[in-house]
């Protein structure tokens, strides 16, 4: 069995991480590995007992520095010596008392981590459980930009506790989808990591080119330590608020989508649709930062390019950049090409294979590990 790791999961308020992480340590154990979690905000809310739950934020900045550096303390005493070990914290806040560290780095060092995770998840869902929780006046604005100081910290901290390449960015899946991905990046690091790309926009109304596109990401869950792109769906969001400020189905203030959950249920949720058109620009260029950085913390891609009703090739902009990206830094570059057309030389001299299916593509990857 190889060696597990000890890691440190952050991710801004509303990332319901605790639930998240908890069916991570039972998804170790049904793989009959032992994953203790360390959760410090339940831990400093256990030791300042006269504060009421969703107000500890509110705290004078000096008493919860030093709740939280007690915590740590007791923390690094009790997973002293074990192997394998996970700590839930945050790297920033941005609250009531503005932008402010979550961490001290003397203690982080001190539980000696492998790796950091940065959990990211869609932006609404994350205001709605954040609003359900906390009395707080906050916008989607507000939290993409937190979500941004939260990835740059996150980041910042594993290069200075020298695991530069050990740090991650993982979505969390509208309904806790990447637990086994993030149980995988725990529990088996010698796993191989790979980007899924795929047309995403342009293909969303055809359901026959989606039903392939979605049994290709599932062929590669099963055998990869995947960083899926659609895991995070936003464009969607922003696509509907457009329709509904032009009016296309009726004017409306308001669009409706949906709160996963671990049960496979759903809650609904109403986003105004001015936050979400001022929000357009951050969706835009969000997706264009994480997608590339989960390019490269994987060690290659895989791309399908489906074939359209008319049968052209299904290559957006967006997988043809990611190609690039992937080969301009070195990851291995795979592509799954279905149309009867034959791919350009921009794609065959930058692929170290073209596959015709992606059965011949899992073929060859389960004979090549």
């Amino acid at each position: 069995m190889p060696p597990l790791m000890r890691a440190i999961v952050t991710g801004q308020v509303g990332m319901d991480k605790k639930q998240y992480l908890q069916r991570v340590a039972e998804a170790a154990a049904a793989h009959g590995d032992s994953l203790p979690l360390y959760h410090v905000g339940d831990r400093m809310y256990a030791e300042a007992g006269d504060v009421k739950a969703g107000r500890i934020l509110d705290l004078p900045l000096s008493r919860l520095n030093g709740l939280r550096r007690s915590v740590l303390k007791d923390i690094l005493t009790e997973s002293e010596g074990q192997a394998h070990a996970v700590l839930n914290t945050h790297a920033t806040f941005r609250w009531r008392h503005g932008l402010f560290a979550a961490f001290d780095f003397d203690q982080l060092k001190a539980f000696k981590p492998d790796c950091v995770i940065c959990l990211v998840d869609n932006i609404e869902v994350v205001r709605h459980r954040l609003l359900r929780e906390h009395v707080l006046d906050v916008t989607l604005k507000d939290l993409m930009v937190w979500r941004e100081e939260e990835i740059m910290a996150s980041e910042l901290l594993a290069q200075a506790l020298g695991i530069p390449n050990q740090f991650y960015v993982l979505s969390r899946g509208r309904h806790g989808e990447t637990v086994e991905t993030c149980r995988r990046l725990v529990c088996c690091p010698g796993m191989k990591k790979v980007y899924p790309s795929f047309p995403m926009t342009h293909v969303a109304r055809m359901p026959q080119v989606l039903q392939v596109i979605d049994g290709f990401r599932a062929e590669l869950a099963k055998r990869f330590i995947a960083f899926d792109p659609a895991d995070v769906d936003e464009k969607l969001l922003l696509d509907a608020a457009i329709a509904a400020a032009r009016g296309e189905e009726g004017k409306r203030d308001f669009v409706e989508t949906e709160a996963g959950s671990f049960s496979g249920g759903a809650e609904a949720i109403r986003v105004p649709v001015k936050q979400v058109l001022d929000i357009a620009g951050d969706i835009d260029g969000q997706i264009y930062a994480r997608d590339f950085k989960m390019v490269r913390q994987s060690d290659m891609i895989v791309s399908l390019v489906p074939e359209l009703a008319d049968g052209s090739p299904g290559l957006s902009s967006g997988v043809e950049r990611e190609l690039q990206h992937a080969f301009d830094h070195g990851r291995d570059v795979f592509v799954v090409w279905l149309p009867k057309k034959s791919p350009s030389p921009f794609i065959t001299e930058t692929a170290t294979r073209v596959f015709k299916s992606v059965d011949e593509a899992m073929a060859w990857f389960d004979g090549a590990k």
